[in-house]
């Protein structure tokens, strides 16, 4: 998104064509970064085969020395011949286990090197990103898609190398041995390579079909797989094992599709070769009659006629791999080439010195064109002052938060931070000055004082104690075998979600930061439980500016001002007892909630 000096925001279209040729230049560029590793694969795949290729000249060479009058036979150079053919394809077999090796070795570091790309990508996009992409789908690109290209780097590269080496080696032998005979292929390869296009316009369009409904089936499985407790409580599983059988059958049919026409390409390329060595022995046979061709040479080139139609049934079949491979390198690189955040303008200001005065000024958005959900938001946030932001579910009560740190930006208006432009502020900066919890708790697997301490870095022991006190699980932690370090175990399975939450508060606590955002802090967690909170967070929110969101509405009462927030309008502003004496929509809120 792009910020304009109206403050309005342009937006760019997001989505990329497909570009085969896009996706093989942007390919191209990590394996150019390990040049010197493929020129010396590459060496290797000459070296590797021009031993292979030797031998069936050797094996003409030994057939003609038998191919003699009898009496003028001389085994010697026959064993010659077949010695030094066991020689090199012995070298050839050497040559090809070490660039096999060096292959897998550049394969992996590409494959490092790209996950490590996707993931730092991940850190710079914008939480419209997350909201428009399944999480399953973003994690299949991680390791379905990359362990794919990762295969065909391995493998599929040393075969399309060593193919058109082979072939192109091949046909000069043979055109030496009988350029009559290599008119053959003036028939039988353009019929090969116009069965192989063919086939790779059909087969295209479908393998990316494949990855689109793995990574779908990915998303899915996600997201059943977490809400597996609400799916049993509500008693669906029938209903989302059928689910789960159309989305399981949609990958299988475009899998099954992908293959099926992909295992045509080779039986139908391999039946024109198979018609090209039948026609090359009746024309061999022809010219040993007239004695134009030895028997030696029939060999050889027969041999040589199998190498170079291989290479070509080979490639046929490799290129079904390699369309699976560009599928997913597609899907990885729109993930490593997205947008990222808009990035901070050159005359961005740094944030040394916070004090938390907050305004925002005719503020709109819409999180596309469609629909605008606020409507010219207008209100002070005074250094200090506690705004509580409530209204029914949907009106845009987390919208304005994310709009604050810019999670989103404007349409068009205002908010300024200390008398500056949030848009002329850094980011990172700007996202500093904000401590949150949010009714989502999130933690990772450490231990609890790694969690605590996250938001800031050298905190001590003494420091998180204290935040934990305050927040009331100082006495829950020490009552755990090791206390604050036990591990907390994928997201914190091993205690309960009300603990989580006390835990995620006192990581808020801890930071220092001059403005607090709460968004539900305290729906996991007791009334009583969450009075004892509400008192022990008053010190700490002493000279904070803070934002809190809630739907109890009981527990608000001491806030500065409360703005009633309905469709997207501010209706309402001013303390409890204002709002009260109003009787209009927080006096109904904040009734219904007793009755």
């Amino acid at each position: 998104m792009n910020k304009g000096a109206s403050g309005v925001i342009k937006r760019g279209n997001r989505e990329k064509p497909k570009d085969v040729k896009r996706t093989l230049k942007r390919l191209w560029k990590y394996l150019f970064m390990y040049k010197w590793r493929l020129i010396l694969a590459f060496v290797l795949t000459i070296v590797t085969n021009m031993f292979a290729l030797i031998g069936p000249l050797l094996s003409g060479k030994a057939i003609d020395a038998i191919d003699m009058p009898v009496g003028e036979v001389v085994f010697k150079d026959v064993y010659f011949y077949a010695m030094l053919m066991v020689a090199f394809y012995i070298m050839s077999s050497i040559f090809s286990y070490l660039l096999s090796l060096l292959m897998m070795r550049i394969g992996k570091t590409i494959v490092v090197r790209m996950r490590k790309d996707a993931f730092e990508k991940i850190q710079t996009l914008p939480v419209s990103y997350f909201d428009t992409n399944l999480i399953g789908d973003i994690l299949s690109k991680f390791s379905y898609d990359i362990d794919t290209i990762n295969t065909s780097l391995s493998s599929d590269v040393i075969h399309i190398c060593t193919s058109i080496i082979t072939i192109v080696t091949s046909l000069v032998m043979m055109i030496i041995i009988s350029p009559l005979m290599v008119l053959v292929f003036v028939f039988t390869i353009p019929l090969s390579i116009l069965i192989t296009r063919f086939m790779l316009k059909k087969t295209t369009p479908l393998f990316r079909r494949r990855s689109h409904t793995l990574g779908a089936l990915g998303g899915f499985n996600e997201e059943m797989v977490t809400g597996t407790k609400t799916i049993k409580a509500y008693g669906n599983e029938e209903k989302i094992i059928k689910d789960f059988d159309k989305v399981n059958i949609e990958a299988v049919t475009a899998a099954y599709e992908a293959e099926y026409y992909g295992a045509m390409t080779g039986p139908s390329v391999n039946f024109v070769n198979n018609l090209s060595l039948s026609l090359i022995c009746m024309l061999g046979a022809i010219l040993k009659i007239k004695g134009i061709i030895s028997l030696g040479d029939i060999q050889s080139f027969i041999q040589y006629s199998r190498k170079f139609s291989g290479p070509i049934n080979e490639i046929a079949n490799i290129f079904v791999d390699i369309q699976s491979a560009l599928a997913a390198s597609e899907r990885v690189f729109a993930l490593i080439y997205a947008d990222s955040e808009q990035e901070d303008s050159k005359d961005a200001i740094s944030l040394d010195n916070v004090f938390g005065n907050v305004v925002l000024k005719n503020v709109h958005f819409s999180y596309d064109e469609s629909r605008e959900i606020l409507h010219n938001i207008s209100f002070d946030a005074p250094k200090g002052k506690v705004i509580a932001i409530v209204g029914p579910t949907g009106s845009g009560k987390t919208t304005i938060v994310n709009l604050l740190m810019r999670f989103y930006d404007i349409d068009k208006g205002l908010i300024t931070l200390d008398n500056n432009d949030i848009y002329q502020i850094k980011r990172k900066d700007l996202r500093k000055s904000y401590a949150m919890v949010l009714q989502d708790t999130w933690l990772f697997q450490g231990t609890i004082f790694e969690n605590l301490a996250y938001g800031k870095e050298n905190a001590t022991k003494e420091d998180v104690i204290r935040a934990a006190k305050a927040a009331r699980i100082h006495s829950f932690i020490e009552r755990l075998p090791n206390g604050y370090d036990t591990v907390l175990i994928d997201g914190g399975v091993n205690i309960s979600k009300g603990q989580k939450q006390l835990l995620t508060i006192a990581r808020a606590m801890l930071l220092d930061a001059k403005m607090l955002i709460l968004d539900e802090a305290t729906s996991n967690v007791d009334t009583r439980t969450e009075i004892k909170i509400q008192e022990a967070m008053k010190n700490l929110m002493k000279d904070k500016t803070c934002f809190i969101i809630a739907h109890r509405l009981s527990t608000i009462r001491n806030a500065d001002e409360i703005l009633v927030i309905k469709d997207g309008n501010l209706i309402e502003s001013g303390n409890h007892n204002t709002l009260i004496k109003q009787n209009g929509v927080y006096c109904t809120l904040y009734n219904s909630q007793f009755d």
